[in-house]
């Protein structure tokens, strides 16, 4: 696997991850008490971002390391991905 096809890889799971991650520990201002005027009151109190944005890495690193080995381990090749789904008759 080249750099840039790895670094396409976890770009991916990265942002997958921030949407999971996202949700964690949200309060909406509605939940919270006072709603401040001209703004939804789902928006969140406190988003915590530097937070989640910590998480997402360490995350997205540690899902990106298990596919990188099972990649360079062959415990997952195309021919075996295609043959479970029977693509390949």
């Amino acid at each position: 696997m080249s750099i840039s096809t790895g670094l396409a890889i976890y770009f991916i799971i990265w942002w997958v991850v921030l949407f999971t991650v996202l949700p964690w520990g949200i309060r909406s201002q509605h939940e919270a008490g006072p709603v401040v005027d001209g703004t939804d009151p789902g928006a969140p109190v406190i988003p915590l971002l530097r937070k989640k944005l910590i998480w997402t890495t360490f995350v997205a690193a540690i899902i990106f390391g298990a596919c990188y080995v099972a990649y360079t381990q062959r415990w997952i090749t195309a021919e075996k991905f295609t043959t479970l789904f029977g693509w390949l008759d």
